[in-house]
């Protein structure tokens, strides 16, 4: 039986030193000046932030903290601001409300919050990157990424928006993975065990919106990408129902154009046209 025990036993200290290596690596790499983050108060931008801290410094990162206060809850933005401060780095709030509000004012199809819900909480997600590269430009800076291996394969973050960024550290956990991580390297547990939530739109929850657990959504991904399990075997072999594999790997399925390039046509198009190539 593979439990989720399996996923989440892991040698954390050994974990912090590789992806602490790889960020400090990386930076001196691409002759980048530091890091800029979206602190959410969440467990995925707070352990991308300790991370950062480790690497190369609080004088080389720069947090900004993002919310709609129309939407974000007071409690997500007060975290997020305590870890800030408690490290001591360089940190902006903006609200990101009035840009939202223009946007809206703009929009000929615009129909309202509620018609609009998801194309609206994705504005804000692309908001918030626009945001970070403005910053990550001025100061020659790199984007750090909060983006963890269970979003990232099921696909549950907005393209273009927390998906562009230059550096994805956490992208090789799973969401238990991440948790346990962050309580590791000394995240509060109220933030480190907080459930999930986008913020995308007011009550927005991460379980609720794709309608099973991270737990379960772990134990998939698990049984399949790495035992390489047919999904017919992983309701035996995890005890997750079957109707929740599906959704699983749905998701996968669905958002595979998330994890690739955009689509395009085939050079051989220009070279029937005409192009002079030895390839």
């Amino acid at each position: 039986m593979i439990r989720l025990e399996d996923i989440v036993n892991i040698d954390y200290s050994l974990v912090e030193r590789e992806l602490v290596k790889f960020l400090r690596d990386t930076l001196e790499a691409t002759g980048a000046k530091g890091y800029v983050i979206g602190l959410s108060g969440g467990v995925d931008s707070s352990t991308s932030f300790y991370l950062a801290l480790k690497a190369v410094g609080k004088d080389r990162v720069q947090a900004l903290i993002l919310p709609d206060s129309m939407v974000t809850k007071k409690e997500d933005v007060e975290d997020a601001w305590s870890l800030a401060k408690q490290a001591g780095v360089r940190v902006h709030r903006i609200d990101i409300a009035p840009i939202v509000d223009t946007f809206k004012g703009s929009l000929p199809i615009y129909e309202g919050d509620d018609v609009d819900r998801i194309p609206l909480g994705n504005l804000r997600a692309r908001i918030r990157m626009c945001l970070l590269y403005y910053y990550a430009n001025k100061l020659n800076y790199l984007v750090l990424g909060t983006t963890d291996r269970s979003e990232w394969l099921i696909g549950y973050y907005t393209k273009y928006g927390d998906g562009a960024v230059d550096v994805e550290p956490i992208i090789v956990l799973y969401k238990s993975q991440v948790r346990r991580l962050a309580a590791h390297l000394g995240v509060p547990e109220r933030i480190a065990f907080k459930p999930s939530s986008p913020g995308l739109w007011p009550g927005h929850m991460a379980e609720e919106e794709l309608g099973v657990s991270y737990d379960h959504v772990d134990l998939v991904l698990h049984a399949v990408f790495d035992l390489g399990l047919k999904p017919e075997e992983v309701p035996r072999e995890t005890g997750v129902p079957e109707r929740v594999v599906e959704r699983v790997l749905e998701l996968y399925r669905v958002n595979e154009h998330k994890r690739n390039p955009p689509l395009a046509p085939s050079i051989d198009v220009v070279k029937k046209a005409g192009l002079k190539t030895k390839l």
